[in-house]
Formats: structure tokens, sequence, C-alpha cells
């Protein structure tokens, strides 16, 4: 199963750009963030006719997150809140099964501008996330957490780190948090895959970070012991980056062997 990950930053607006990547690189299943549209204005009829069933978690504005399955594989809604605020309403996380895979797709704060409410509603969500991940690997079974983390891991995953140090993407307790998250068990499959490479998957519209390779690696799949022994392959369709009208982010994907 190739199973990918991709803010569209805008799924009606990018619309043409997702359904030409889904064309060109046919993945299985695909986790989809930054909808940045309500829930009845989701594209639906549009995925449908691309090959794929949904479920989606819509939102005006900057949230929103969706799980695509290609027609001929099984996809049920597991669940769409992070467990731990039910007063918390952005639409930031939604589960789903996809045959035998648990499916986990994130949009995790951004927390900007930090120090402030925003950078200390991130660190309270990544807690929940730490919670729910372990809860996950209780089961037992295959699962990936899937999605913008708005976190780079290390030095090695933003260009020019030093100019980081304060963002909320980069400070230490954002990046402790992703290693305590780690630390549970879960598999960073691109950095397992290319330890040492340059990899990036996201570029800023601004001072040609694109065509200057000026990234961030904030795009992350997570697998649990049970899926990290099935892995197989992955990467960033880079080139997507710099396809007319599309988004700041590049889709991630990696493939796992069946059972």
């Amino acid at each position: 199963m190739k199973i990918a990950t991709y803010n569209v930053n805008g799924v009606n607006g990018r619309l043409p750009v997702l359904l030409r990547w889904l064309e060109e690189t046919s993945p299985d299943a695909v986790c989809l963030q930054e909808l940045k549209a309500p829930q009845e204005k989701f594209p639906e009829q549009a995925i449908i006719n691309a090959g794929y069933n949904a479920i989606w978690h819509g939102q005006k504005q900057w949230n929103g997150v969706a799980i695509l399955a290609k027609t001929e594989f099984e996809i049920k809604e597991v669940g769409r809140a992070l467990p731990g605020d039910p007063e918390d309403v952005q639409s930031r996380y939604i589960e789903a099964m996809i045959n035998d895979i648990l499916v986990c797709c994130l949009y995790l704060p951004n927390g900007n501008p930090a120090p402030g409410p925003k950078f200390d509603y991130k660190l309270s969500w990544f807690k929940r996330l730490h919670d729910r991940a372990a809860a996950l690997l209780e089961f037992k079974i295959p699962v990936v957490i899937v999605g913008d983390f708005n976190v780079m891991p290390t030095e090695r995953d933003v260009y020019k780190p030093e100019r980081w140090i304060n963002d909320a993407l980069f400070r230490p307790e954002v990046r402790e948090a992703f290693k305590t998250l780690t630390g549970q068990g879960w598999t960073d499959a691109i950095r397992t895959l290319y330890p040492t490479e340059t990899i990036y998957t996201f570029y800023d519209y601004f001072r040609n970070a694109y065509g200057r390779d000026a990234g961030l690696r904030i795009d992350h799949l997570l697998l649990s012991p049970q899926l990290s022994l099935r892995l197989k392959a992955g990467g960033v369709n880079k080139d997507v980056r710099g396809w007319e009208k599309t988004s700041d982010h590049v889709p991630v994907w990696i493939e796992v062997s069946d059972k």
C-alpha cells in the first residue's frame, strides 16, 4: 500500500493540482490537511471521479483534514477529534481504518507567535497527541500517524536553522515534544529511509525558497512497530511544488508491504 500526506493549502483552490497529482502518482491512501473548506464544500464528487472515497472534517479558514482511499480499499471512520479537550472545535484530526491499517491524519497547530496563547495551544495539543499515540500503541496493530506536524525535528530538517531558533516550529519545547512522541516507539519513516539526506516538504512562497531549495521538513509519517516492519520505500514529490497554483507543501509518501 502506498500512503501519502499532502497539505493542500486549500482543497478547492488547489483542486486541479490535487487531481493531477493523484492521477500521476496513484497513491492508495492519502491524508490531506488545510482543506480551508466547510464540511459541505468538500469536493467529494471530484474525488470520487478520481477513483477515491473520502472522509473529511471540514472547517472554514485555516483547518480541515481528510483521508482518501482508492475505491477498491475499505475505509471506515474511527473518530474525528483528538481526545482530551471536548471544547476544542478546531478541525485538526481524523482517524480511519483502511484495510488492516489505522490511518491517523493530523494538522498540528503552528503555534506562532511564540511565546503566547497560540504556542501554549500547540504544546497542549501535542500533549493530547502523546496520550492518544500511547493508547494506539496498546492496540498492537499497524498504525500510521500522518500529516503536517509543524515541527522540524532536527537541524538537518531546516535550511539555515539559526534563523528559526525562536520560531514555534523549531523551539526546543516543540522539538522535545516530537522526540517524546517518537520515543514511545514510533518510527519516523522518511528519516529512517534517508538518515543523512537533506529532505524538505515545505517551501515558502517568498524569496524563491523552492528555487533555492531553502525548505523545511515538517510533514511526517510515523509508523507503529507493527507497521514499521513493513516499510519498503518512501520519498517526496518535490516537483509538485513547481506546478502552477500549487501548495507551499509537497506530497510525502511511503510504501508498506501487505501483511
